[in-house]
């Protein structure tokens, strides 16, 4: 923004100027491939979501990994994201 622009300045999304996110961007300058900094991407952008749905990102991630084997189908595969998951449920495995 300069002295010229008078225009207000639109808020941004929720989480788009984190410092999480800058620093996230720094670690794909050196994937190797653009397949590699694609699955950078996704693998950020889960922990990211976790956060902001006040679930822990290591146990969340766990749970995941558990169960992703396990489903049969899409719907089973959308039930573990994030937004989707019940915190309860990730609980479980980490008391188990």
């Amino acid at each position: 923004m300069d002295a010229t622009d008078t225009e207000p300045r639109r808020s941004a999304r929720h989480g788009q100027n984190d410092c999480e996110t800058v620093v996230g961007r720094k670690a794909w300058l050196f994937s190797d491939t653009v397949r590699g900094a694609q699955a950078s991407a996704n693998l950020y952008s889960l922990v990211e979501t976790a956060k902001a749905n006040g679930i822990e990102p290591y146990a969340y991630l766990r749970h995941v990994f558990t169960e992703i084997p396990k489903a049969t189908t899409l719907q089973h595969i959308e039930a573990l994201l994030p937004h989707r998951i019940d915190p309860a449920e990730i609980q479980r495995d980490v008391n188990d």
